[in-house]
């Protein structure tokens, strides 16, 4: 059965010196894999990409996820940078091979990482950062070129599932 679900998070910018601070279009999402058969796996997506890939288990290693990230539009305003992405991906119910659980539309415990990018104006070099929806918050993060405060959250990453 198809689902989808959005991914959407806000960083307020730091008060620092132009950082160009930007989205990347990769995200890791916790998804139950009908393919390994487990619950809670690490499914990296790319937007444009057909596929993800499944961290799977230690036996199979990993593999294809039937997931992709269908939207992606990121906004800059008043001093926040905002992410919204819609990841569709194939679910069907089974029963976990190691913890015996049952599977679900969204994971027991959802969690994403969201990837960023930034140039700093000092020494003109690249950096990232990523923000995750496991962190202790409010969370700050520095240039780690002049250790300047590029951005604040104050939110975790929202996971809610669409359909």
């Amino acid at each position: 059965m198809l689902r989808s679900l959005e991914v959407s998070a806000v960083l307020t910018l730091g008060e620092s010196p132009f950082h160009n601070l930007h989205w990347k279009s990769g995200i890791e999402l916790s998804l139950d894999c009908f393919i390994c058969q487990r619950a809670g796996r690490t499914t990296e997506l790319e937007h444009g990409a057909e596929q993800g890939t499944c961290s799977g288990d230690s036996r199979k290693g990993r593999h294809p996820a039937a997931a992709r990230i269908a939207a992606f539009d990121s906004t800059d305003e008043r001093k926040r940078t905002i992410l919204r992405a819609v990841v569709d991906y194939w679910w069907a119910p089974f029963q976990d091979a190691k913890q015996d659980q049952p599977s679900l539309a969204s994971t027991h415990v959802p969690w994403v990482r969201l990837h960023l990018a930034y140039l700093c104006p000092e020494p003109v070099q690249p950096g990232t950062l990523s923000t995750q929806s496991n962190l202790i918050r409010p969370v700050t993060y520095t240039c780690e070129h002049c250790a300047a405060p590029i951005a604040h959250s104050h939110d975790a990453p929202r996971i809610q599932l669409l359909t």
